[in-house]
């Protein structure tokens, strides 16, 4: 099963680039952010007519995640991360679809730092680390996707003394993302490719595509039972070169059908 996150940087405007992407990749399930398009805009019927089922929460010009499914019904378990009532930001979804737990984020820029909008990302990162807590021991496989906002290390980012100040590489937000490694989840870029520069984002500006100038802030995270399962994990960087394109690449994992047996395990 292949299972990918994008953010496509506002759904309608990209949507050729996401349905060439759809058909090239034939992804199974796919975690979408930065939908930027309200609840009753979301392009339910290309996607559809696609093959693929989708649930999403969609908001004004702003943020956005949906999730999609061509291998099985997408059963709803999750709409906005718990834990602040009086948060309207639409950056967090979750679904059971094939016996696997998927959620698709959005986690919050942060800038400028410091603020407001910095605090606000730093709360929500506490709220997504108590949420997490509930799901990481689940027996069944748990995929975390989406976009993190977070380079963890200076290997995740192209010259790193030029984002001292910047929300996606300071301390404290590199140090809550830490934090949900120790709690249990295993980054799968970073498991399968330990020691490569490796990047998912890459700014329209100066040709930093061109250059590989890029930032690695689109993740996913899973849980010990999905781990098991693992046998691929990359970034799909060719729908990046695309004309009006996003300018974040695909990331995806290939999990197997069942959990690999223990070593000795009869």
């Amino acid at each position: 099963m292949k299972i990918a996150t994008y953010n496509v940087n506002g759904v309608n405007g990209r949507l050729p680039v996401l349905l060439r992407w759809l058909y090239d990749a034939e992804p199974d399930i796919v975690c979408l952010q930065e939908l930027k398009a309200p609840q009753e805009k979301f392009p339910e019927k290309a996607i559809r007519d696609a093959g693929y089922d989708a649930i999403w929460q969609g908001q004004s010009r702003w943020n956005g995640v949906a999730i999609l499914s061509r291998v099985g019904e997408i059963h709803e378990t999750q709409r906005g991360l718990p834990g602040d009532l009086a948060d309207e930001q639409s950056r967090y979804i979750e679904a059971a679809v094939n016996g696997i737990l998927i959620a698709g984020l959005y986690l919050p820029n942060g800038n400028p730092r410091p603020g407001p909008k910095f605090d606000y990302k730093l709360r929500w990162f506490e709220r997504l680390h108590a949420h997490l807590a509930g799901l990481i021991d689940l027996e069944a496989p748990v995929v975390i996707a989406g976009d993190y906002n977070v380079m963890p290390t200076e290997m995740d980012v192209y010259a790193p003394e030029r984002w001292l100040d910047d929300a996606l590489f300071a301390p404290e937000v590199r140090a809550a993302y830490q934090r949900l490694l120790d709690q249990g989840w295993t980054d799968a870029l970073r498991h399968m490719h330990p020691n490569e520069t490796i990047y998912t984002f890459w700014k329209y500006l100066r040709f930093a595509f061109e250059r590989n100038a890029g930032l690695r802030i689109d993740h996913l995270l899973f849980n010990d039972a999905a781990k098991a399962m693992l046998r691929a994990a990359e970034v799909d960087t060719a729908p990046r070169g695309w004309e009006k394109t996003s300018d974040h690449a695909p990331v995806w994992i290939e999990l197997s059908a069942s959990k690999r047996r223990r070593k000795g395990a009869s």
